[in-house]
């Protein structure tokens, strides 16, 4: 069972078998799948889900904060189930790869007030950008 499965258990929510499938092909380390890439992957887990029930949940996933809708780039959005443990991407500026990283530090203590313009910041979001290994050795 994966760790987003048990945390929506845990909260009650209603696990129909479109719902369970779409959370299952969520889990796993360094998942970044677009909208259509889980629905091709849910399609062979369950051949009758639709496009649409695939679109809706995510927005429910999002909605009930289990999933980050992530946007690294100016493609698809993506879908993080890595929701409760704060972390930032390194993404392949070559092949589009998208892993989750976690440094050390705080980054709101990088920002100094100087620079913070009067704004109460809350959150930050960092992304890396460079070329996998893969890509670098072609």
């Amino acid at each position: 069972m994966s760790d987003l499965l048990e945390r929506l258990r845990g909260r009650g929510w209603r696990m129909t078998a479109q719902r369970r499938v779409v959370a299952e092909v969520l889990d796993g380390e360094h998942v970044h799948l677009t909208a259509d890439e889980v629905h091709a992957r849910a399609v062979a887990k369950l051949p009758e889900i639709s496009r649409a029930t695939v679109y809706n949940t995510l927005g429910e996933l999002v909605s009930l904060g289990e999933v980050l809708e992530v946007t690294t780039d100016k493609r698809a959005k993506r879908y993080d189930p890595n929701a409760h443990r704060p972390h930032h991407h390194l993404v392949c500026a070559g092949c589009g790869a998208i892993r989750d990283v976690h440094p050390t530090g705080n980054p709101l203590a990088d920002l100094p007030d100087s620079e913070r313009f009067g704004f109460t910041v809350s959150d930050v979001e960092v992304t890396y950008r460079g070329l996998c290994p893969n890509c670098s050795a072609a």
